[in-house]
């Protein structure tokens, strides 16, 4: 009798050995496809496997560009108008702009851009240039000038113009 018992204890731990294996695939198996569903229905897309094309994958990577700087070394110094008054407006400016090329090209046409930016400050009123709003307004429009005559000689645009200081009186 002890011949027969010996047989048959091997098939059972063969039978709970490969049920353990099946039970861990399984369980591996429902995990994985858990974590691959719940990406594709986020949007987040299945690691691997392009849904789309090269293009809009590369639309997604955002790549940090820092800006670069130039500093305008003289101040523009204009007259403006105010109540029959004549008064003074100071401004120490800076270029703002991802691409050097763009600030090289600044200075390549400053005697250009220096010109429009007296223009434009020249234009405002001492009460508008008093107020952040009418600031603003002017450094918007500064950038306008400055982009227009970049434009037309062929350069990149700046991104801004900065008033490192600003003097009315």
């Amino acid at each position: 009798m002890a011949e027969d018992n010996a047989p048959k204890a091997a098939p059972a731990k063969k039978g709970k050995l490969k049920l353990i294996i099946l039970l861990v695939l399984v369980v591996t198996l429902a995990v994985g496809l858990s974590v691959v569903g719940t990406m594709w229905f986020l949007g987040g897309g299945i690691p691997g496997i392009t849904g789309g094309d090269d293009e809009e994958v590369a639309e997604q990577v955002d790549v940090f560009v820092p800006s670069t700087y130039t500093l305008l070394d003289k101040a523009l110094v204009t007259t403006v108008q105010a109540e029959g008054r004549q008064r003074y407006a100071q401004a120490y400016l800076a270029f703002e702009a991802n691409d050097p090329e763009a600030l090289a090209a600044a200075s390549q046409h400053m005697p250009l851009l220096r010109s429009r930016l007296i223009s434009v400050l020249g234009d405002r009123s001492f009460e508008n240039l008093q107020t952040p709003e009418g600031r603003q307004a002017l450094a918007d429009d500064m950038l306008e000038a400055v982009n227009n005559a970049l434009e037309q000689e062929g350069e990149p645009p700046l991104l801004r113009v900065l008033f490192r200081n600003f003097v009315v009186q």
